[in-house]
């Protein structure tokens, strides 16, 4: 009778250490730039693209718990818009029927040395940037690397780490002492313990080069791939956190010395921090989203958009999606654009998760710079705040969006 007890509580508590499994795949595609006329996005308009420094990515990840899945993709570029999403969900539902594009979930890194993909850096101010060639490729190959994504799938663990980084490097121009250092990451393994994916969320403009070169980089981002891809493989992507206010680089000279270094610097942390890693514990795979209109307060916009500089319908009111998940002990919101800290902030408070809080930033969308109601009162002198409002869409934006993510994240 004791053996048989003793047995009993041996049994649970070693089951109970086990990581909850997932079933997982992953790929990643080159959206380098061919030699067409490009313009680089980020920075001064007409600047000409030269040729490709490092490769820029489509990087996805198919997740599924067996009742449900989800994809999600990251795009080294200034910040994909919401209609390039629904044009990739069109294609998947058209030639990868298993898959329920709803629950395709998009992010941009936000690098400035990628092609312009909205419009406003072209030759100037009254003709597009966008080409709408190479806005074609962006959307085959993120179709190809979600079909390869699910046809790799095979069974996984999850293990996670959080930390803080980037304290010697990273600050926030406009209000200095309100920045969200916080680093999660998450890593699959499959059943021979080789990495299927790692998911590393920070915050971070990828602007070491910004607008110094002509060449197509992926920034600081080229060393956190080169890193990770060579010391332990599989597909590493960046989930970029919340950089309105301006988060980027400082006292960082413009070579891409430096971002290679800083890059690698990124990869080394997560590396480390993973080889302390908590085991996933959960199965819970869950998604909420929900369409919103935003009002469209910024007539520059609305007249770029009317005069087609910028590739989109900006009228009264703008259309995108918010959405917010559960991997297993993970939690993930999405920001339509770059939104300031204090909203990051805000919304891991809402979270209920115990593990990594993932703040998706230009996220569905790429709705220009999302600022507190303050940035808008000049006499509050907030530092650039000029240029930062007139890449809003308007004051209103921040309410909704967390007006939403409440109501998201207590369902």
């Amino acid at each position: 009778m004791k053996f048989c007890l003793f047995f009993l509580i041996f049994l649970c508590s070693h089951t109970s250490i086990h990581s909850q499994e997932f079933i997982v795949g992953a790929s990643s595609r080159s959206i380098n730039p061919d030699n067409d006329s490009l313009y680089i996005a980020g920075g001064k308009p007409n600047r000409k693209f030269i040729d490709v420094h490092d490769s820029l990515y489509v990087k996805s990840i198919y997740i599924n718990n067996k009742n449900t899945h989800i994809v999600l993709l990251t795009f080294d570029c200034i910040g994909l818009m919401y209609p390039t999403l629904l044009e990739i969900r069109d294609e998947v539902k058209k030639s990868i029927p298993a898959i329920n594009p709803s629950n395709i979930i998009m992010s941009s890194t936000h690098t400035h040395s990628g092609p312009d993909v909205v419009g406003i850096w072209g030759k100037n101010y009254s003709s597009s940037g966008v080409n709408e060639k190479h806005m074609g490729k962006i959307v085959k190959m993120a179709v190809i690397a979600i079909k390869e994504a699910f046809e790799k799938r095979k069974s996984a663990t999850m293990e996670y780490a959080m930390g803080i980084f980037g304290n010697d490097w990273v600050k926030n121009i406009s209000e200095p002492d309100e920045i969200d250092r916080e680093l999660s990451a998450i890593r699959f393994r499959d059943e021979n313990h080789h990495s299927i994916a790692t998911l590393t969320n920070f915050a971070c403009h990828p602007t070491i080069m910004d607008d110094a070169s002509t060449f197509a980089s992926a920034d600081y981002l080229w060393g956190y791939y080169n890193y990770l891809d060579s010391i332990q493989g599989g597909v590493n992507m960046f989930f970029q956190g919340a950089i309105g206010g301006w988060v980027q680089p400082e006292d960082v000279p413009s070579t891409f010395e430096n971002a290679m270094y800083y890059g690698k610097s990124l990869g080394n942390y997560v590396y480390s921090i993973l080889s302390n890693s908590t085991l996933n514990l959960s199965g819970k795979l869950e998604i909420q989203s929900k369409t919103i209109s935003f009002p469209m307060k910024n007539i520059v916009f609305s007249m770029l958009s009317k005069d087609g500089v910028i590739k989109r319908n900006f009228g009264e009111n703008v259309t995108s999606e918010i959405i917010t998940l559960r991997i297993g002990d993970a939690q993930f919101a999405s920001h339509p654009g770059e939104t300031v800290p204090a909203m990051s902030i805000a919304t891991k408070k809402l979270m209920k998760a115990n593990g990594p809080k993932f703040v998706m930033g230009l996220s569905q969308d790429a709705l220009g710079y999302i600022l507190k109601p303050s940035f808008f009162i000049k006499e509050n002198n907030i530092p650039h705040s000029e240029y930062l409002t007139g890449m809003s869409i308007g004051p209103d934006t921040m309410k909704i969006i967390m007006d939403t993510l409440r109501e998201l994240l207590n369902k």
